[in-house]
């Protein structure tokens, strides 16, 4: 049952770098672990989780009302890009960089409709890194 639970979680592994969800930065963070922090990616992704739900927050209200301050939307996108990047959520970086172009253009449609995007890569993202760490115990 072990085995079998094992070559689960490493074929999800693989399915999520083949479907773009992951990047190789998630296989670097894998490589730091051991056996004396066998769970160290579970904890820096939900550490990424806990730090990231601020930055959704901020970025969701200053999309509610204007003015829009282009330049602070897009100071917080960054961040929230580069926090997302260093986990290697793929998919998650790739809508914040369309955020940041809707930010340069001054687009706030733009802006509000790509975030959906992002939040919704965020969340999927999440459930299936849950999925994938509860195969990997």
């Amino acid at each position: 049952m072990e085995n079998q639970k094992k070559r689960q979680a490493a074929y999800m592994k693989r399915s999520l770098l083949d479907q773009g969800y992951l990047d190789e930065q998630f296989i670097h963070l894998e490589e730091l672990q051991d056996d004396a922090n066998p769970n160290f990616v579970e904890e820096v992704v939900k550490l990424y989780y806990t730090d990231s739900a601020r930055y959704v927050r901020n970025i969701e209200l200053a999309l509610e009302n204007g003015p829009y301050d282009f330049a602070r939307l897009d100071n917080m996108m960054y961040q929230f890009k580069g926090s997302s990047s260093s986990i290697g959520a793929r998919r998650v970086k790739r809508q914040c960089s369309q955020f940041q172009e809707y930010c340069n253009a001054k687009n706030i449609e733009g802006c509000r409709n790509i975030f959906q995007e992002v939040k919704q890569e965020y969340a999927t993202l999440k459930t299936k890194l849950e999925t994938y760490f509860q195969m990997e115990r």
